[in-house]
């Protein structure tokens, strides 16, 4: 490839974009967060609607439930990763010491990682020494082949809690809606939860590269197991009572 080629850059491009961005901290959280505002308030409503209750107890619950369970949400994702990013952080700033400290041995265990992984002694030597020229470059070099992490890509706190809170909120809303609009039976939130629950699998499963079918059944699955406990728990409940 020529540089400054036109049709070499548009090759170089193409290469470097050829994966989707899998290390950005919002797929699971987004997911996690609409099939669990979506099933957890289906099921509070459904127990709630098996007690017996009042339509406008049950959209009271429903949104008590929506708000309650986001910001949990929000709020544990935000903690779990900031934990995550301060512990990888620290082991970084371990790394750095070391590499202070002891910049033979840790050449010599970089050595030792490209040997095991394919390359000859003298070759693997050769590559660990012109990579930790750099200061720079030789602490996230290290930090990439002993740790695993990319240090310029670290979760965001900040990125998996918005993700989460809006996630579960777009999911929890859902079985609300027709409450909302006036409906007196769960029957409606229940077929509007299934074809959410259905799709929002699907989706995961494409980008997964996954079977739709099995995603989509996967989803109602658990969701229906969820709803059908809950519910029996509250028509038990509210005829006993």
């Amino acid at each position: 490839m020529v540089k400054g080629d036109p049709a070499g850059d548009a090759e170089w491009h193409h290469l470097k974009n050829h994966h989707r961005d899998v290390t950005g901290g919002w797929l699971r959280p987004a997911t996690f967060g609409v099939m669990d505002g979506l099933v957890s308030n289906f099921s509070l409503i459904a127990g709630v609607v098996g007690a017996g209750v009042a339509t406008h107890t049950v959209v009271l619950t429903g949104l008590a439930g929506l708000a309650a369970g986001a910001c949990s949400m929000a709020s544990g994702e935000y903690i779990s990763v900031k934990s995550q990013t301060e512990l990888m952080r620290a082991e970084i700033a371990v790394e750095k010491r070391e590499l202070d400290r002891h910049p033979e041995l840790e050449l010599a265990e970089l050595t030792e990682i490209y040997r095991a992984k394919g390359l000859a002694p003298e070759l693997a030597e050769e590559v660990a020494r012109e990579l930790t020229v750099d200061p720079e470059v030789r602490w996230r070099v290290h930090v990439r082949e002993e740790m695993g992490v990319d240090p310029d890509d670290l979760p965001s706190p900040s990125l998996a809690a918005g993700s989460s809170f809006v996630a579960f909120a777009v999911g929890a809303v859902i079985p609300v809606v027709p409450f909302l609009l006036g409906a007196t039976s769960i029957l409606i939130a229940l077929v509007l939860s299934v074809l959410t629950l259905a799709t929002a699998g699907g989706i995961v499963a494409r980008m997964t590269e996954r079977p739709i079918w099995f995603g989509a059944s996967r989803q109602v699955l658990f969701g229906a197991v969820s709803a059908a406990i809950t519910f029996g728990i509250g028509l038990l409940i509210g005829t006993s009572v």
